[in-house]
Parts: structure tokens; sequence; C-alpha cells
């Protein structure tokens, strides 16, 4: 059951990103996921002008007049948002949590799919999995994917990206588009994601807050590792420990941007202290250039 909190939470998200995917995305959605291929749809009699290689030679035999067959884009897609629910996931130091931006990231891509008629699926994890919806269309399903993605409380505390990716292969049959929205703290999942890629388009989505990357002179603090509730004090005040924290996190960020292209998936970075609105089309215009 909901609070009303965050029931207005979702209401929020709905208005924000319903806004974002008229005005913005649903065109550059279309354009940059294209649907499986072509499917057949129909005979019909041949007329002037029409590509020979399209006679259904079968129908011409049996009907003693040429048919040619017509075709259709078979549009509809799976589009399927792997959401880590990782306890280093629930922290931010600016506008949200990171969690609460995956919340918004996922609510985006899911009504521009739906907008297009595609289906949305929905797998949370953090060591383990969390909770997994199954592909659907509408926009009920989706308020329930920002629901969940909103209000899941997990079991689990650390992070497993390649079991994740391993039960999305157990349980779909079809290429998918595949949404990772993940801080990838786990840099283990090279492997997993470089698999998954083959058989999918694996888009991994990588979230940022401002305060991973530099400590601030505040002085003494206590610090807790999210994941693994370890605490420790640090003094924020000596130039050296800030200097090494900050040369540890810029080299933990291109440890896990090295792995992702290592893993030859496309990725959209976003932090807490930036509208995504600007990485999302920078996403879609780099595919629009690529095709």
């Amino acid at each position: 059951m909901l609070t009303r909190e965050q029931l207005k939470a979702v209401r929020k998200i709905q208005i924000r990103t319903s806004h974002l995917v008229s005005d913005l995305f649903a065109g550059q959605y279309q354009s940059v996921f294209k649907g499986r291929g072509m499917e057949f749809a129909e005979v019909r009699l041949y007329e002037p002008g029409d590509e020979i290689r399209t006679i259904d030679w079968n129908v011409t035999a049996r009907a003693g007049v040429p048919y040619v067959k017509r075709y259709a884009e078979e549009r509809e897609l799976t589009v399927m948002l792997l959401v880590d629910a990782s306890a280093s996931t629930r922290f931010a130091s600016v506008r949200q949590l990171k969690s609460s931006l995956a919340a918004e990231l996922s609510a985006v891509l899911a009504f521009s799919a739906i907008t297009n008629n595609d289906k949305v699926g929905l797998v949370m994890f953090s060591d383990r999995i969390e909770l997994a919806l199954p592909p659907r269309k509408g926009t009920h399903h989706v308020l329930r994917v920002i629901r969940e993605v909103l209000s899941r409380r997990p079991a689990g505390h650390g992070t497993d990206i390649a079991s994740a990716l391993e039960h999305l292969t157990r349980v779909t049959k079809r290429r998918c588009v595949v949404f990772v929205v993940s801080d990838f703290l786990d840099t283990r999942c090279r492997t997993a994601l470089r698999i998954a890629a083959r058989r999918h388009d694996c888009i991994a989505v990588s979230l940022d807050d401002p305060r991973e990357a530099v400590l601030p002179d505040v002085g003494l603090v206590e610090l807790e590792e999210l994941e693994s509730g370890e605490r420790y004090v640090v003094d924020t005040g000596d130039r050296r420990v800030r200097e090494v924290f900050a040369r540890q996190a810029a080299e933990a960020r291109r440890a896990r941007d090295r792995m992702l292209r290592g893993a030859d998936v496309d990725t959209i970075a976003v932090t807490t202290d930036r509208p995504y609105a600007e990485a999302l089309l920078r996403f879609f215009r780099m595919r629009e250039r690529r095709q």
C-alpha cells in the first residue's frame, strides 16, 4: 500500500514525464528503435509498376491472374527496464535520490514505448531479483512500473547485474530493447553485458551523484558504505584526504566507463544534479546519426 507522499510522487512523475514524452521523445524514440522487420500482410491483384519479385506465384497459378504479396513493418517492440534497487541507489546530495532519478528515467522510457504501441517489462534487482513484471502495454501498467521503482523495499543490499541479465535471458524468447539503469558499482558484469548485447539492443543508463566524486571540507564526518554497512570516520578538513578520495573516485569512474565500452553497449550518463532530458536527447541524436 502506497503512502500519500508516494502517490503524490508517482503523480508528479507521471505529469512531468508525459509532457517530456509528448514534446520531445516520442518521435525520437520511434525513429531510433525500429521494429523487427517486415511481416506478410496480404495478397492483391498485380498492378502495372509492381515489382516482379513480389509476385506470389502459388496464388497466381491457382487464380490464373497475377497476384503480389504486400508486407507491413512489424513495429511492435518489447522494452525491458532492468533497474538497480541496491542500497547505493538510495543516496543523494543535491536534488533527488539516484533511485528517484531511476524512476523518472524509467517513466520517460516506458511512456515513450507505449506511445508507440510497444510493450514494457520491468526487472528490479539488487544482489538478487527483487521483482519481475512481464511486458505489457497501457498507461495502467506503466504507472505500476513507476510505483514499484519508487516504493519497492528491496530485500538485498548489494549489486549483481550479471544475475539480472541472466534472468532476462531465461525469461525472454525474442530480441528486446534493454535499458540497464544502475550506478554500475558492480564492474564484474562486463561479460554478461557483452553476451546480452549480442542478443538484444542493450543500453546502459549510468546514475551518478556529484558527492561521490568530491568530498567537501566540513571537518570530521562519519561515512557509511551503503551496500556493506561499514562505517568509518573521515577528516575532510585534510586536503590530502580529499585529494585521495577524488583520485580514487575518478579512477573508479574511468574503470566503469572502460567496462561499459568493453561490453560494447551504448551509455546514457545522468547525474542527480542536472536535468536528464539533455542526456536522453544526446543519446537519441547519436543513434539517429549512426543509422
